[in-house]
C-alpha cells in the first residue's frame, strides 16, 4: 500500500536533549529496503499560490490560504505492507522529533471507501 508521509514543522517540537536521528542514515535504510518511491523538500509557505475557482472566476492568492504556525516542508510516498509499517518508518525520520509526520494512505480513484 502506499502512503503519502507529509512532512511538517511544529511550532512544539521535542524537548530531548538526546541527538536527533541522521536523515543521510534515514534515507539510505528507507530507499535500501525499498520502502521510498518519491520525496523531496518543498519551497516555504510564502512561495505557495492557492487555487480556487468561485462561480467561474479563477482565484489566486500568494502564500497559504490559511494561516498557521506549522508549515509543510516536503513530502515522501511510501511503499508499505501497512499501516505498522509506515508509522515504524516514519517514526525514525528526524522530524518526528523536530516536527510532525502525517501518514495518509493513497485512495486510488475507482476505489470506493
Amino acid at each position: 500500500m502506499k502512503y503519502l508521509m507529509l512532512v511538517c514543522t511544529d511550532p512544539e517540537p521535542d524537548t530531548s536533549t538526546e541527538p536527533l536521528p541522521d536523515i543521510e542514515e534515514w534515507a539510505a535504510d528507507v530507499v535500501g529496503r525499498g520502502k521510498h518511491l518519491l520525496g523531496d523538500r518543498l519551497r516555504p509557505a510564502e512561495d505557495a499560490t492557492t487555487v480556487r475557482v468561485r462561480s467561474g472566476e479563477l482565484l489566486l492568492t500568494d502564500g497559504p490560504f490559511t494561516e498557521a504556525k506549522d508549515w509543510i516542508a516536503g513530502f515522501d510516498v511510501l511503499e508499505c505492507a501497512d499501516l505498522d509499517e509506515a508509522v515504524e518508518i516514519a517514526a525514525r525520520h528526524p522530524m518526528a522529533r523536530s516536527g510532525r509526520l502525517e501518514l495518509r494512505p493513497f485512495w486510488p480513484l475507482g476505489l470506493e471507501g
